[in-house]
C-alpha cells in the first residue's frame, strides 16, 4: 500500500508578514528578542522543530496565527522586535565599526567547508564551523565587506544517540532546504543559478543557494539535483563523509566552485580568506582565471597569493588533508593544460617535509601570502609544522602568524546577563566589547545578585539535563528508579551543587577519560555528600572515529560505576543548544587536552563570558587567557615524557586542583548562602575574558594585520595590468636562480671589548651572482649570550657600500652599542624586494 504525503501550509496574516522576513535571516540565531516571539506563539511546536523559523511558520496552527495578529500585546512585541531588526540592518551607527580601513569597493571572500551558526541550519561538525559562524556574525556586527562561500550538505553532520552499553549510534537524516533559513539563488528571469566544475571525465553542476547572515551573505553550493549522476549528487551529500576522492571531489567544488560561484554573482573580492585548507583549491581556480586573461603562470600565482589569506586550524602534521599524487594528477590534469604547464607542477604545489603525498596545507600556504594559526601556541606549533616551506628560515620568523580565536558574546551570553548588564555596565555596553574598563564594572554587581544569575542558569541547565537523561534512559529501557538514582543530583530547585562541564568532540588528544584515571582518588574528592560533585559529559565522535566512540563507551560504563552513578551523567547529541547551555550553566569547564595539540578551543571562552571558571591544561587560548585569578591551570607536564607519564602527572595535577581548591572554595559559603572567593573568581572570569576573546577583537586583528594590508598588495600587485605581479615573479626566477652562487665573508670585525660610546664597524663582502646590491639586504642582529638570537634582539641593516672585484659587493654598517655587557651578534643576507608582502617568504637567507 502506497503512501502519500502532503503538508498544508498556513496563511500568514498580513499584520504578520515580516514573521517571514525574520525566519529568513539568520540573525534571529543571536538575538534573543526574535527567538523569544516565535516561541510565544507555540512553545511545542518551537521545540518540536528545533528552534527554526521557517519550519515553524510552515506548520503553526491557522486559528494560533490569527489569534496573534489581532492581540496587541504580541503585536506590541513584534513591532519591537522589527524596529531592533530594522536599526541593525539599515543604521549605520549601530555598527562597531572597529576602525576599519578597508576602501569602499573591498570585499572580504571566506571559503569554509563548514559553518555552524545554528541548530536549524546543521551544515557544522564541530569548532571549526563554529568559529566560522561567528566570523560570519562578527562580520556582520562589525559591517564588513564580506561574503562566505561553503558546501550545502544534503544529511549534514549526524545526530547522536547512545545505547545502554554505550555504543554511539549515528543517525543522518535528510535535511529539507524549505525548512532551512536558506533560499535558491535565482537569475532576473527566476531561474536558479548554477555554476560547473570539471572533474575527470565528466562535468559536475551545482545549484547556488544563499543564507543571509544579518549584512552577510553566505553562498552555499549543492550537487545534489537532478543534472548530475547519483555519484556526483553524493558530493555533497555528508560533511567529511565518504572516502578519499569524495573528499577530493567535496573541496574541489568548494575552491572551484566557489570562486566560479562568486564571479557568476558578479562579485570581485579584493580579499581571499582560505579557513583550513579544504578550500585551498579556490587558489588553482584564480591562477586559471588570471591566466585566461592573459597572464603567465608565475605571474598569475603571484596575483592570487598576493591577497589571500589562510588560517589553518590544525596543530598535528597527521591532521592536514593529504591525497594520493597519482590522484591528484587525474583531477588537476585539465586545469594543468589550460594553464600551459605541466601536471607536476601543480602537483608540486602541494608537496611539503620530503613527502610525496598532495598536502591542502601546503598548497594554501604556497597560494598566500598571509598565514596564521588561531592561538599563540599554535602558531608557533604552526611555524615549526610548516617550517620546511621556508627551509633557511627560522620557524620563529617565518611568515606564520597567529591570530588568537574568538566567539561572538551576542550568541553565546545567556540572556540572564542582559539586565544585570545593562544596571551596572550601562546601557550600551554591547558596543563597547573590548573596553577593558567597561568590563572592569563587573566586579561592581553586587555578589548575591552575581550568584543569584549563576544559579539561574544552572537551574536552567539542569532542566535541560533532566529532560534528555530521562528521555535516554527510557528509550534504551531504564526504570524510573534508575532514573531517580541517577538524577538526584541534578535537580533544578537545587542548584547548588558544584557541578563540572566536559562537551567537546571526542578524539582520543582530548583526552575526555583523564579525569577517571585513579578512580579511588576521584572518588574520596566527590564522595562527601555535604560537597557533592556533579560531572556532565557530551560529545560526539566521528562515526570512523573508532577510538573516539571507545571514549564514549568507557564514560558510559563509568556512569554506572558505584560511587559515580549519579554524579557522571553523559548526555547524547551534543549540538549549538546544548552547548549554549552547558556553557552558561555549569560552574567549572573542563578541558584536559594533550599540549601543545589544542590548538584554540573556544569552548572555555563561552563558559568564561557567562561567569563559569576554567580548569584546563594551559594550552590553545587558556595560555593566553589564564591570570591566576580567573580559573585554574594544569601546567602540562614535559614532551619528553612519555605519554604514559603525563598522563599520570597532568592527572595528579587534576585531582589535587579539585581537592585541595576547586571543591573547597564552591563551599566555603558565607552567611549569604554562596562563596564570595568563588563569585570573585568568577567575576574576574568575565571581566579578564570578554573584552579580549570576542569577535570584535579578532576581526579588528584579521582587519588591521590581514585584510588591509592584503587589499594594499593586491592594488599594487594588479595595477597597470599585473605589472607588480609580473615583475615580482620575474623578480623571483632570478633571485631562484641566482641564490645558490650567493655568499657572504666577513671583511671589517670590530675587536673583542670595546668602551662604552666607541663607535663598532662592520663589514661583509657578498658574492652577488649577478644580482644587484638592492636585492640583498644585509642584516646584524644583536642578542644577549644564552638567548636565543631570534627573540629579544636589535638588527641595524647594512648598506651597500661599493663594488669590489670578483662580483662582490661590500655592505657596511658603523653603530654604537647603547647597551653595556656581553652582547653577540649573527650578520645574514637575504632577498629583497619592494613589492615582497613578508621579508621571508621566499625562504632564503645566508648566515655568515
Amino acid at each position: 500500500m502506497k503512501r502519500f504525503e502532503i503538508e498544508v501550509n498556513p496563511h500568514i496574516p498580513p499584520r504578520l508578514e515580516r514573521l517571514q522576513e525574520l525566519a529568513g535571516n539568520l540573525w534571529f540565531s543571536w538575538d534573543r528578542p526574535t527567538r523569544a516571539l516565535f516561541a510565544r506563539l507555540s512553545p511545542g511546536l518551537w521545540s518540536a522543530v528545533h528552534h527554526s523559523p521557517k519550519a515553524f511558520l510552515k506548520r503553526i496552527d491557522q486559528q494560533r496565527l490569527d489569534e496573534a495578529a489581532e492581540d496587541p500585546v504580541f503585536l506590541g512585541t513584534m513591532k519591537r522586535v522589527l524596529a531592533a531588526y530594522d536599526a541593525y540592518h539599515n543604521n549605520p551607527e549601530v555598527a562597531q565599526r572597529n576602525g576599519s580601513e578597508l576602501a569602499a569597493d573591498d570585499l572580504i571572500a571566506y571559503f569554509c567547508a563548514e559553518f555552524g551558526f545554528h541548530e536549524s541550519l546543521p551544515i557544522y561538525s564541530g569548532g571549526l564551523g563554529i568559529l566560522a559562524g561567528d566570523h560570519c556574525k562578527g562580520a556582520s556586527d562589525l559591517r564588513l565587506p564580506f561574503v562566505g562561500v561553503g558546501l550545502l550538505y544534503r544529511q549534514g553532520y549526524f545526530r547522536q544517540t547512545i545505547d545502554r552499553e554505550g555504543r554511539q549510534h549515528a543517525l543522518f537524516s535528510a535535511n529539507d532546504f524549505e525548512d532551512m533559513p536558506i533560499e535558491p539563488v535565482r537569475a532576473a528571469d527566476g531561474s536558479e543559478l548554477h555554476v560547473h566544475v570539471e572533474l575527470p571525465g565528466r562535468t559536475v553542476h551545482a545549484r547556488l543557494w544563499r543564507a543571509q547572515v544579518g549584512n552577510v551573505s553566505l553562498v552555499l553550493l549543492d550537487s545534489d539535483i537532478d543534472d548530475n549522476s547519483p555519484g556526483d549528487r553524493n558530493i555533497t551529500h555528508q560533511l567529511y563523509g565518504g572516502d578519499r576522492r569524495m573528499r577530493l571531489e567535496q573541496e574541489i567544488l568548494l575552491g572551484v566552485g566557489g570562486v566560479r560561484a562568486l564571479r557568476l554573482l558578479g562579485l570581485q573580492p579584493t580579499v581571499w580568506h582560505i579557513n583550513e585548507g579544504h578550500a585551498a583549491f579556490m587558489v588553482i581556480e584564480r591562477i586559471r582565471d588570471f591566466v585566461a586573461q592573459g597572464a603567465d603562470f608565475a605571474t598569475a600565482t603571484e596575483a592570487t597569493a598576493a591577497n589571500t589569506v589562510f588560517t589553518t586550524h590544525t596543530p598535528v602534521p597527521a591532521g592536514h588533508d593529504y591525497f594520493d599524487p597519482a590522484m591528484i594528477r587525474d583531477y588537476l590534469g585539465g586545469f594543468a593544460a589550460e594553464l600551459g604547464v605541466p601536471v607536476d607542477t601543480l602537483v608540486a604545489l602541494g608537496h611539503s617535509g620530503g613527502r610525496h603525498d598532495f598536502n591542502m596545507t601546503a598548497l594554501a600556504v604556497r597560494g598566500s601570502r598571509f598565514q596564521n594559526g588561531v592561538s599563540r601556541i599554535h602558531g608557533s606549533v604552526s611555524a615549526r609544522i610548516c617550517a620546511d616551506l621556508w627551509p633557511q628560515i627560522d620557524p620563529a620568523e617565518n611568515p606564520l602568524d597567529h591570530v588568537t580565536n574568538a566567539v561572538h558574546v551576542p550568541t553565546f551570553l545567556a540572556t540572564d546577563w542582559y539586565e544585570t548588564f545593562d544596571r551596572f555596565l550601562g546601557l550600551g555596553w554591547q558596543h563597547r566589547l573590548t573596553e577593558q574598563e567597561c568590563w572592569n564594572r563587573v566586579h561592581e554587581i553586587p555578589d548575591q545578585i552575581f550568584w543569584s544569575v549563576r544559579q539561574s542558569l544552572k537551574a536552567q541547565l539542569l532542566f535541560m539535563v533532566r529532560n534528555r537523561i530521562r528521555a535516554q534512559v527510557l528509550r534504551n529501557q531504564g526504570s524510573e528508579a534508575h532514573i531517580d538514582r541517577l538524577l538526584r543530583l541534578a535537580d533544578p530547585a537545587n542548584p547548588n551543587i558544584l557541578t563540572v562541564g566536559f562537551a567537546r568532540r571526542f578524539a582520543t588528544y582530548k583526552r575526555a577519560t583523564l579525569l577517571f584515571r585513579d578512580l579511588d582518588w576521584l572518588r574520596e574528592i566527590i564522595g562527601d555528600s555535604q560537597r557533592p560533585v556533579l560531572f556532565l559529559f557530551a560529545g560526539k565522535a566521528h562515526p570512523a572515529d573508532e577510538p573516539g566512540q571507545q571514549l564514549i563507551r568507557e564514560i558510559s560504563r563509568l556512569t554506572q560505576e558505584r560511587g559515580l552513578e549519579g554524579q557522571v551523567l553523559l548526555l547524547e547529541d551534543y549540538d549549538l543548544h546544548v552547548a549554549r547551555r552547558l556553557t552558561a550553566g555549569v560552574d567549572v569547564w573542563l578541558n584536559t587536552p594533550l599540549y601543545p595539540l589544542e590548538a584554540s578551543g573556544t569552548s572555555g571562552m563561552k563558559a568564561a563570558i557567562n561567569g563559569t571558571l576554567n580548569l584546563s591544561v594551559l594550552d590553545g587560548w587558556w595560555g593566553e587567557g589564564y591570570d591566576g585569578r580567573n580559573g585554574w591551570a594544569i601546567k602540562p607536564a614535559s614532551e619528553c615524557e612519555t605519554p604514559e607519564q603525563r598522563d599520570q602527572e597532568e592527572a595528579r595535577t587534576l585531582y589535587e586542583l579539585l581537592q585541595d581548591s576547586v571543591v573547597p572554595m564552591y563551599y566555603r559559603n558565607a552567611a549569604a548562602g554562596y562563596s564570595p572567593e568563588w563569585v570573585a573568581m568568577a567575576k574576574q572570569s568575565i571581566a579578564s575574558i570578554l573584552p579580549r576573546f570576542n569577535m570584535n577583537r579578532m576581526l579588528g586583528e584579521y582587519t588591521a594585520k590581514f585584510y588591509q594590508p592584503a587589499a594594499r598588495q593586491w592594488r599594487r600587485h594588479a595595477a597597470d595590468g599585473l605589472a607588480g605581479a609580473r615583475t615580482l615573479a620575474a623578480w623571483k626566477a632570478r633571485v631562484a636562480e641566482a641564490w645558490t652562487g650567493v655568499a657572504v665573508r666577513d671583511i671589517v670585525r670590530p675587536q673583542a671589548r670595546v668602551r662604552y660610546g666607541e663607535a663598532l664597524r662592520f663589514e661583509v663582502a657578498v658574492r652577488l651572482n649577478g644580482l644587484s646590491p638592492e636585492d640583498v639586504t644585509v642584516e646584524l642582529v644583536f642578542s644577549r649570550p644564552g638567548v636565543d638570537p631570534l627573540h629579544r634582539r636589535r638588527s641595524f641593516i647594512l648598506l651597500p657600500a661599493q663594488a669590489l672585484d670578483g662580483g662582490e659587493h661590500l655592505y657596511a654598517l658603523e653603530l654604537t652599542p647603547e647597551q653595556c655587557g656581553k652582547l653577540e651578534y649573527r650578520i645574514r643576507a637575504y632577498p629583497c624586494h619592494a613589492l615582497l608582502t613578508h621579508r621571508f617568504e621566499m625562504g632564503r637567507t645566508l648566515w655568515l
